[in-house]
């Protein structure tokens, strides 16, 4: 079984990682198939900065797919072990659904936008 968590408002894809409205967490059989959905709030502050990146690794997450989202928090996702692929939209599952069938790559994008780019240093 693959965990793949999505950054998520009103079922698609939040183009903020770090300020979402939840996220998504498909299970995801061998056969590509999604056998469960669980969301759950993220922490208040930036998502590199909380403790995100440990919820997520507790949960069994192997991958997050998102919108966008700075470096620090990118670099901090991929030092934990996830695949990291960013420049998704739309309805979350159609983006996992991409996902899975490998026509889904990262964009290499950072986010700059809102005065929020996520750039500072980490632990």
């Amino acid at each position: 079984m693959t965990k793949i968590a999505i950054p998520s408002r009103d079922g698609l894809v939040d183009e903020h990682f770090g300020h979402c409205g939840y996220f998504t967490v498909l299970t995801v059989s061998e056969n590509k198939a999604v056998v469960s959905e669980e969301t759950f709030a993220p922490p208040a502050e930036c998502g590199c900065r909380s403790n995100l990146v440990e919820t997520l690794v507790g949960m069994g997450v192997s991958a997050l797919i998102a919108g966008n989202m700075g470096q620090g928090a990118a670099d901090k996702l991929r030092r934990a072990g996830l695949t990291v692929v960013r420049g998704a939209s739309g309805p979350v599952r159609e983006a996992a659904a991409a996902f899975l069938a490998g026509t889904l790559k990262d964009k290499d994008e950072l986010c700059q936008s809102h005065g929020h780019e996520c750039l500072h240093p980490l632990q």
